[in-house]
């Protein structure tokens, strides 16, 4: 979720997946994928730096996850391990 401000200041959370595009006719509008608009008070500027940091973040914490050792998981009552499955790098 990125964080906004209507042009009274009060803040409120968009989901930046569901952004379809974001005008500035001045005022700065956010459009979603359903249709609702939102008037903000950023620029068209900070609103795209602020997806693409939220993007950049999840991009991140994927990558520290996928450094971790693989879990594995034993059988109830066996001493067999089976690795959880893993999807290869590029997927």
């Amino acid at each position: 979720m990125i964080i906004v401000k209507r042009l009274t200041g009060q803040e409120f959370a968009i989901n930046p997946d569901l952004i379809e595009r974001i005008e500035s006719t001045p005022d700065t509008i956010v459009v979603l994928l359903d249709g609702t608009r939102y008037i903000v008070a950023a620029s068209l500027e900070e609103v795209v730096d602020a997806v693409t940091a939220h993007r950049a973040a999840v991009v991140a914490r994927s990558l520290r996850l996928a450094d971790r050792p693989v879990p594995v998981r034993r059988e109830s009552g066996s001493d067999t391990v089976i690795p959880l499955p893993v999807r290869s790098q590029g997927d």
